[in-house]
């Protein structure tokens, strides 16, 4: 089997999926005043997208109390949520690209850093509750970089890791690829710059979402 011949494709939600990103910044930023807490840079918020939220908070305030983490998440949700009346967009070509995949026999799996009840309701407001053949969230298993969600996503789709390929817009997303053995593609329109995700040495870089595509019918 040619090292290109992948049967099940990973999807990140947030900056890979959905452009969300500026509304997870403003929602840090507003759990951080509400909670009482400096304001961290946009870039220092982008560099923690991709993490399930306590780790999140914890690295960007690491002396946080778990009395304190609790009101933090708390309002980070509430901001979140309201935000999120109306879904953050699908990026352009993932719709169209997604249905392709589907089409052409592979599988498709999520694996996220938001909570399931988070994922759970975006997944309603496209139509995409029985869509994808697994979907992991980072409070049901370790987030990442560990490779638990990758491991338990290849168990339950009976694929090897060569057979599986990552695709995300953060670090945490590449490391966990390689670290479960998994090819990886990183996504330049998302919370990290290209340049950034090249240290973790992804199989390819796409600007578009729609080149997936391209660049899996080429190699195939």
């Amino acid at each position: 089997m040619s090292r290109l011949d992948y049967k099940l494709l990973i999807f990140d939600w947030d900056g890979t999926l959905a452009n969300s990103i500026g509304r997870i910044v403003e929602s840090m930023h507003v759990a951080s005043t509400r909670s009482g807490f400096g304001l961290c840079s946009d870039l220092a918020v982008k560099g923690i997208i991709g993490l399930g939220l306590p780790e999140a908070i914890r690295t960007l305030y690491p002396d946080i109390s778990d009395a304190e983490l609790i009101v933090f998440r708390e309002h980070y949700a509430e901001h979140y949520i309201a935000l999120e009346a109306e879904p953050s967009p699908l990026f352009e070509g993932v719709v169209q690209s997604l249905e392709a995949f589907r089409v052409e026999g592979y599988h498709l799996a999520v694996a996220t850093g938001k909570a399931r009840r988070g994922l759970d309701r975006v997944l309603k407001a496209h139509g995409w509750e029985n869509y994808f053949d697994i979907t992991r969230a980072a409070d049901e298993t370790a987030s990442k970089p560990h490779p638990l969600m990758l491991e338990q996503i290849l168990a339950h789709c009976g694929v090897s890791p060569r057979e599986a390929l990552m695709v995300g817009d953060a670090s945490f997303d590449l490391m966990m690829a390689r670290t479960a053995g998994m090819d990886s593609v990183a996504v330049s329109y998302g919370a990290q710059s290209a340049e950034a995700l090249q240290a973790y040495e992804p199989t390819v870089t796409i600007d578009h979402f729609s080149q997936l595509q391209a660049w899996l019918s080429q190699a195939r």
